[in-house]
């Protein structure tokens, strides 16, 4: 079992959750008090106010700003990505992540355990962005990651059954609970139900088999999920549709992502998540979406003059 610090005794339990399950969500909870806690709920009703996550390290860097240093950097779990950031006004935590990146700029790949606070960005039209502020966090090794995976999983499957049982039942407390819903998901299901209405989860069942995959061993826990010819174990479970529409081209990426920018900016610059559901709508993975706005801004084409808003480089 993975032991969270007795010394956040006073804070919101860390949630184990997959990274599609997050980055899904849409709905926030704030508290109306100046010390009560935010959340996050998800689809199937997770209420996130802090996060416990587990993968491989895939990017970190660190960016200079007039109150000094802070850091970005996403963990990779078998469902996709967390982003996750060390903000200025976390000193304590500079020298730690510092060495983190030593070994991750000198080649070295390794699995990281992170507890962070939830944090979202708002679109104009409505959308969010999700990602984390970083609390504590830990180089972990395999069977440390191992029995996070089957712990997630567990929590994953959980909420899904308990999201299904509340389908046939009144969206009240007492309704939900002589429905089987445990009580400790109730309120978050209730918030879910009525924010994203009619939900099939069975991407969220895909998920946890990929996850179980790489705990028994079937797929290499510092590698991205295989895609071979032969059938893979998320292919088994759903098979998808051949697209008719031709591959995008990645240099199409990074022009998508400049007319974009171009049309969308207004002097405050264009949100990340804006750039990644242009380039979704354009034919791309989100995955690749967000490795052509890395590509873009270290080519110059776009800046982040701050955190999250993309403009295009004065020429």
């Amino acid at each position: 079992m993975i032991q969270e610090p007795a010394r956040r005794f006073t804070r919101q339990s860390a949630v184990r959750l997959f990274a599609q399950e997050y980055r899904d969500a849409s709905l926030t909870e704030e508290g109306s008090g100046e010390y009560d806690p935010s959340f996050v709920i998800t689809k199937i009703g997770a209420k996130i106010n802090r996060v416990l996550v587990c993968g491989v390290i895939d990017r970190m860097e660190r960016r200079e700003s007039d109150s000094g240093p802070n850091y970005s950097g996403h963990i990779r779990d078998p469902t996709g990505s967390y982003l996750f950031n060390v903000a200025s006004f976390q000193p304590e935590l500079h020298p730690d992540f510092e060495e983190l990146m030593a070994r991750f700029e000198s080649g070295d790949r390794f699995l990281l355990a992170l507890v962070g606070k939830a944090r979202w960005f708002e679109t104009e039209d409505g959308g969010m962005f999700t990602s984390l502020r970083a609390e504590e966090f830990t180089i972990i090794d395999r069977e440390c990651y191992t029995n996070w995976l089957v712990e997630t999983a567990e929590a994953t499957l959980r909420r899904i059954d308990a999201h299904s049982a509340s389908i046939e039942a009144d969206l009240t407390p007492a309704a939900l609970e002589a429905g089987g819903v445990p009580s400790d998901l109730v309120d978050g299901l209730i918030l879910a139900r009525g924010h994203y209405g009619d939900f099939d989860p069975e991407d969220y069942r895909v998920g946890v088999l990929q996850a179980l995959s790489m705990a028994t061993g079937r797929t290499n826990l510092m590698e991205e999920p295989p895609q071979p010819a032969t059938p893979t174990l998320e292919e088994t479970v759903s098979q998808a549709p051949e697209s008719s529409e031709p591959a995008v081209e990645p240099g199409d990426a990074i022009e998508l992502i400049i007319e974009t920018v171009r049309s969308r900016d207004t002097g405050e610059g264009v949100e990340y998540n804006d750039l990644v559901t242009a380039l979704v709508h354009g034919g791309h993975s989100r995955e690749s979406a967000e490795d052509a706005i890395d590509q873009a801004r270290d080519q110059g084409e776009v800046m982040e003059p701050r955190f999250g808003f993309f403009q295009l480089v004065p020429e």
